[in-house]
């Protein structure tokens, strides 16, 4: 059986999207059905390529029991070939890669609050310039989110 692969974008690929695939990883594995997803997240912009996640939202996520780590990559057009699923965090960030889109891509696009249900298809608030609730906000939206993401993913690829 091939594994589902699934790509979180943000911008920089230091704070929300780092966080979402530690998350989805964290869900998975707490499931066990790791071994059913390869998953990676990356940025539409340039601007931290090889930094880790902002310490802000690592600390965020081990106080609410998900501990992960990255490396910051940047977003690019083969991704849409290599990835059967990607999510933005945001409208911005959905236009930047919509753009690139090549002509044999083939990866489903979605707005990560597609799959929250208190509120589809809102953007995740960077949380970049703001304080720890910005954070724990953040988290929270993504954790729903992952949450219903992995219940889609289980159906529409026919997992467990």
């Amino acid at each position: 059986m091939s594994k589902v692969k699934v790509l979180f974008v943000c911008l920089g690929n230091i704070c929300r999207s780092p966080l979402a695939e530690g998350v989805f990883r964290h869900q998975i594995q707490e499931r066990g059905i790791e071994d059913s997803f390869l998953v990676d997240s990356c940025g539409t912009a340039a601007y931290h390529i090889g930094e880790l996640p902002d310490e802000r939202s690592v600390a965020n996520a081990k106080e609410n029991g998900v501990d992960y780590t990255h490396r910051a990559r940047q977003f690019k057009a083969k991704d849409f070939v290599d990835f059967d699923v990607i999510l933005p965090m945001d409208e911005a960030n959905r236009s930047d890669v919509m753009r690139i889109k090549p002509h044999e891509g083939k990866a489903d696009v979605f707005k990560m609050r597609h799959f929250d249900l208190f509120n589809l298809d809102a953007d995740v608030p960077d949380p970049y310039y703001g304080g720890p609730q910005g954070f724990q906000e953040v988290f929270d939206i993504v954790d729903r989110s992952c949450s219903e993401l992995i219940d889609y993913l289980i159906e529409t690829y026919d997992l467990e």
